[in-house]
């Protein structure tokens, strides 16, 4: 008995600190992406709590936004899925950058 409840003790502590290890993985701190028009740096750590991880990580996992947008023709063009999601948000918060040289620094 007391080798069942120190196993299942065991299973439990384990599950904590992997479910609690998978909760802090939340990507890297800034993603910059360098089309023509200038960098973009986009501070994923402060958008984090602005909104569910599945708006901008639709495909249900967490794969990087270029693995799809720009090589699968279905997928619309990574400048435009960033401008409708990116900019439609700033204006609707009526917060952060929504203009071209807001965002793209030469």
């Amino acid at each position: 008995m007391k080798k069942l409840l120190t196993l299942l003790t065991a299973t439990i502590f384990a599950s904590i600190l992997t479910t609690a290890a998978i909760a802090e993985t939340k990507g890297p701190n800034e993603v910059q992406y360098t089309p023509k028009m200038g960098t973009v740096t986009f501070n994923h750590v402060e958008h984090q709590g602005r909104a569910d991880c599945a708006t901008c990580h639709h495909t249900g996992d967490y794969a990087q936004c270029k693995s799809c947008h720009g090589i699968d023709k279905n997928a619309p063009k990574s400048k435009d899925a960033f401008h409708n999601l990116c900019k439609d948000c700033h204006k609707e918060m009526k917060k952060g950058p929504a203009k071209c040289k807001e965002c793209h620094i030469k």
